[in-house]
């Protein structure tokens, strides 16, 4: 009598499918693994719910996955509080979760801080190199993984489309927060652009 084996998926696998997730949801959904339960957390400077944490669950419908059978989401709001948000990272940990989700670039690196380990999805972060969570886009290394949405060459995209729209206009004014992780990246591709036009 032979016995059916359930293929084993690890942990970085899984993260892998939740990375995508994010992308777009594939045309079919997949049969998940049989047996497993994951235990996906979900992290974020936020105070509640938001378009991101719906979209984590929607993707994971649309893969096969099941929250409450065959998937659980821990999450995890720290509704600005960068204490906060270390403390409910270092339980996700203790508790030995499959993946740790995050819903920002502050979360990525409070989780980053917490654990070298347990995989870690990017939901979206501006630049994940120069913030130093991964090595490269192409091979991010080590256990953090997701999507990136630096785009700083847009800035002289906009100003380009401005001048044509006022093509008497000689002076810009920028506004930038220099507390947003990556505005000043932002801020020197417009003063690039600007000194180009």
């Amino acid at each position: 009598m032979s016995t059916a084996v359930a293929p084993v998926m690890s942990r970085r696998a899984f993260a892998a499918i939740l990375a995508g997730s994010f992308l777009a949801p594939p045309a079919t959904a997949q049969t998940p693994p049989a047996g497993k339960v994951w235990r996906v957390a979900y992290l974020s400077f936020a105070a509640s719910a938001s378009p991101r944490s719906e979209a984590l669950e929607r993707g994971l419908r649309d893969l096969g996955y099941s929250i409450g059978q065959n998937t659980m989401i821990e999450y995890r709001w720290a509704d600005g509080d960068l204490d906060r948000a270390r403390v409910a990272a270092g339980d996700l940990v203790r508790s030995n979760v499959d993946v740790i989700v995050t819903g920002g670039p502050q979360a990525t690196r409070v989780a980053r801080e917490a654990t070298h380990t347990i995989p870690i999805v990017m939901a979206v972060d501006y630049d994940p190199v120069g913030a130093g969570f991964i090595a490269s886009l192409a091979r991010p290394g080590g256990n953090v993984t997701g999507l990136s949405a630096l785009n700083p060459e847009l800035s002289g995209k906009r100003l380009g489309l401005l001048r044509e729209i006022v093509p008497r206009l000689t002076r810009v004014a920028v506004l930038w927060n220099p507390a947003e992780p990556n505005a000043e990246t932002y801020w020197r591709e417009t003063g690039r652009a600007a000194r180009r036009a």
